[in-house]
């Protein structure tokens, strides 16, 4: 059975899933799972005594605080989101497993916590495929239809809902035929957006322009 993580690698890019299958690497960095913590740690991280200076966040303590204080003014589900029913849950689906960081109740929604930056508005791609992935995986548990996700950026102290729209079931469905028709290493994105952080990219041959190459445009 898939996996959200090869789901959500396949969104991002095939061939990079390619290679970590090849090469059995798909257990997160320990930093990340040091910016995941942030999200279990609200409460703490907007209270005035907290000293924010030490934590792994990535604005300044003054624009986390007032994110995550938008936050908690705006969601209807805040005391859940910070006192999850469940941390860490595997869930099981017809097509696909894996660990949804939190599950809330009351109506049932999965959450996804990413240690990376969130865009300007919404959510990445990948982190939509992982999240619809997880809220069918929980509604096939439930017998129930689950029909929105949450995803959190806790080092920017950014929480973002999602509904599962038909555009959404459409590209989690897209990473699923995805991953599970790899059967070798797929053609190149070259894309500069995705290719140049890769920690595959030297091995892959993807080009990217040196800075140089960029300041002459």
């Amino acid at each position: 059975m898939e996996t959200f993580t090869d789901l959500a690698t396949a969104a991002y890019c095939p061939r990079k899933l390619y290679y970590r299958r090849r090469d059995d690497d798909r257990s997160p960095p320990d930093d990340v799972e040091t910016v995941r913590e942030l999200a279990f740690r609200y409460p703490e991280l907007l209270a005035a005594g907290t000293d924010l200076t030490e934590e792994p966040i990535a604005v300044t303590p003054t624009q986390y605080r007032s994110n995550l204080g938008s936050a908690r003014a705006r969601l209807d589900c805040w005391e859940r989101l910070v006192d999850p029913a469940g941390r860490d849950v595997l869930l099981e689906g017809k097509d696909c497993r894996g660990i949804a960081h939190k599950v809330l109740e009351s109506p049932p929604r999965p959450v996804v916590v990413s240690a990376g930056r969130p865009p300007e508005r919404g959510v990445w791609e990948p982190h939509s495929v992982r999240a619809t992935a997880a809220a069918k995986a929980l509604a096939w548990e439930r017998e129930t239809a689950v029909s929105r996700a949450v995803v959190e950026y806790p080092a920017h102290g950014e929480v973002r809902r999602l509904r599962l729209t038909t555009g959404r079931k459409a590209a989690y469905r897209r990473a699923l035929r995805t991953v599970e028709s790899l059967d070798g290493p797929p053609p190149r994105l070259d894309d500069e957006t995705r290719c140049e952080p890769c920690e595959y990219r030297t091995e892959c041959g993807a080009r990217t322009r040196s800075l140089r190459s960029r300041l002459s445009l």
